[in-house]
């Protein structure tokens, strides 16, 4: 190890990886760590979102819906269709969402121009409902970064990931623009 390199943390992967990559030589140990470590905070990523869900008397299925409404920009609006196209959910499971959202009052359909189909619209109980929980999740993950990583650490963070991020949409395309929570 030269001077200028960094000891890797004695994380989750590094504890597995020597006896993964013993199995697999062909396997350049440092990219496997750096997949793994993506993979394994997406997840933990996926269970804070689910925490800060349920403290705020949502699923996480439910936030991303309404996360969808509201960044719809004005009227916050959108059909059925549109939001289950969005979120990669079946119809049915669309319906079942947001019959519970209605009943909590945090979205309200709304008469269509055409007629033929029903949008939704996020109510303003629905939007504060939103915020809040937004705000609690991204002060949980503020809080996170700050403990791990310096300002000047997580700034050569979002520079590695951005360079990253750029390749992999070179090659397979734009991701999602937001999260859609496995059990959204």
């Amino acid at each position: 190890m030269s001077g200028d390199e960094q000891p890797f943390p004695q994380d989750s992967v590094q504890a597995e990886l020597e006896h993964w990559v013993a199995d697999m030589p062909e396997v350049d140990p440092l990219t496997e760590a750096a997949r793994q470590r993506i993979g394994r905070l997406t997840r933990l990523f996926d269970r804070l979102l689910s925490k800060v869900a349920v403290d705020n008397a949502l699923t996480a299925g439910d936030w991303a819906a309404l996360s969808a409404l509201q960044r719809s920009g004005p009227p916050f609006q959108a059909s059925p269709t549109a939001l289950a196209q969005q979120l990669g959910i079946t119809s049915g499971t669309m319906s079942v969402r947001l019959a519970r959202l209605v009943q909590a009052g945090l979205v309200e359909s709304v008469a269509a121009a055409d007629g033929r189909s029903k949008p939704v619209q996020l109510t303003t109980h629905g939007q504060n409902r939103w915020r809040a929980a937004t705000k609690e999740r991204t002060a949980r993950e503020h809080v996170l970064f700050a403990e791990a990583l310096s300002r000047d650490g997580l700034s050569d963070l979002n520079v590695l990931l951005g360079h990253l991020l750029a390749r992999l949409e070179d090659e397979y395309g734009p991701a999602g623009r937001h999260d859609v929570p496995k059990d959204a």
